[in-house]
């Protein structure tokens, strides 16, 4: 019966293969990477079918993930084995200090303020602004807590300080970042996971296995939200922000599934001298400051 609190979790992974790609790299930077990086294409394949997605689905993604230049394939005899390559390392460890780190910074007490019209890169500046921490207030303004740098394409910017009493400043930030979709994103993920949180404090016991699919499934649709969240501070955040309880919520289940989902990694993952895969002290550490 425990199965059945990862159910609805999964329902809506299937019939969305295309997402496929997008769980191999949450699986390599949460689980895979801190235990050396390499792994046999055999161990992803189980894993995958407790997820309910077939061989030649898992395999066609993981030779589009090389093409693409996110993983290297590594060939012992007739085995396969992948590890990430620089631009998926790169990606997920600036990721994981959002992932597993996250805490609102103090609030400086007033905005830095850009103004620049971003030139002909137009989608390459709002990237990199977005990037530094910038929201946009209007087309050409851009702001941020007092304190973030801007990218290199903007020291051309005029700058100056603004700020205003707490409504003013809440409005402002409002205006400038997503936050109402945000929010509504933390509200959904919190209510996919909660049963399996219940389930959990209830006593349930998910297999080796299921602990695993749960623990890659938490962290893949946490880091979707969390990665769009602009990590402003309190004081300038809606004051029924979801962002802290979403974070609550997936430490703990990730704290409940580590210990029974790195025992199944033990027994089932290798490299490709054929050794287990080492266990990284490391991950004690995740959602812990």
């Amino acid at each position: 019966m425990s199965r059945a609190t990862l159910d609805p979790i999964l329902d809506h992974l299937r019939g969305e293969p295309s997402r496929t790609w997008s769980i191999i790299i949450t699986i390599y930077g949460d689980a895979i990477v801190p235990r050396g990086g390499c792994v046999w294409l055999g161990t992803l394949l189980a894993f995958f079918r407790a997820m309910g997605l077939s061989d030649g689905l898992v395999r066609t993604a993981m030779s589009r993930l090389a093409t693409d230049g996110w993983l290297e394939r590594i060939k012992v005899g007739r085995n396969s084995f992948y590890r990430l390559a620089d631009k998926g390392r790169d990606t997920f460890r600036h990721a994981s200090e959002q992932i597993y780190t996250l805490h609102s910074p103090p609030w400086p007490g007033r905005f830095d303020v850009a103004l620049f019209d971003g030139g002909a890169d137009r989608e390459g500046t709002k990237a990199a602004m977005e990037t530094a921490g910038f929201g946009i207030a209007s087309p050409g303004l851009w702001l941020a807590p007092a304190g973030a740098a801007l990218p290199e394409l903007a020291n051309g910017a005029l700058r100056f300080e603004a700020g205003g009493d707490l409504s003013t400043n809440r409005a402002l930030a409002a205006r400038s970042w997503p936050l109402d979709a945000i929010a509504e994103a933390y509200r959904r993920f919190q209510a996919a996971f909660e049963p399996l949180a219940t389930g959990l404090e209830g006593g349930i016991r998910l297999s080796d296995l299921d602990a695993l699919v749960a623990r890659i499934l938490l962290i893949h649709e946490y880091r979707r939200v969390v990665l769009r969240d602009p990590v402003l501070p309190a004081d300038i955040l809606p004051e029924d922000w979801p962002g802290a309880s979403a974070r609550s919520l997936c430490a703990a289940i990730y704290r409940q599934v580590l210990p029974s989902s790195e025992r199944w990694l033990d027994q089932n993952a290798s490299n490709e001298s054929g050794e287990p895969l080492p266990r990284s002290s490391a991950l004690e550490s995740r959602f812990m400051t």
